[in-house]
């Protein structure tokens, strides 16, 4: 059986890797919501601003430092990088899992800065 960690953490591969449908089929429930301050709340506006961004960006990687899985809920922290020389952004997704499927959706960012004095750096 597939943890739920392991769900969000290939649902976000393949949202990078462009393959938003699929990603959406096998991963997601038809009631999903989100809470992207962004975009409308729904699953299917959430799903064509990942389209759009993928054409905008279609070499865009996502490189999981750290996933947590408590319960029904999984944080997923990355680095992801719209492009190979982007310095990129620290990600965190919350995903709440029902019956295997995810329903609903957090994410936050962070840039990464290109100077910092923190010694220990954002990974």
């Amino acid at each position: 059986m597939e943890l739920h960690k392991d769900q969000a953490v290939n649902f976000l591969q393949l949202i990078v890797a462009g393959e938003i449908d699929e990603a959406y089929e096998k991963y997601t429930s038809p009631e999903l919501r989100h809470h992207n301050p962004y975009f409308p709340g729904d699953g299917e506006s959430l799903k064509q601003a990942m389209k759009e961004n993928d054409g905008m960006s279609p070499n865009k990687t996502l490189d999981v430092k750290q996933t947590i899985e408590e319960g029904e809920k999984v944080m997923v922290f990355s680095h992801i990088k719209q492009n190979p020389e982007d310095i990129g952004a620290a990600a965190v997704h919350i995903f709440r899992f029902q019956e295997g499927k995810i329903v609903e959706m957090w994410d936050v960012g962070q840039p990464v800065p290109e100077d910092s004095s923190n010694e220990n750096g954002m990974f």
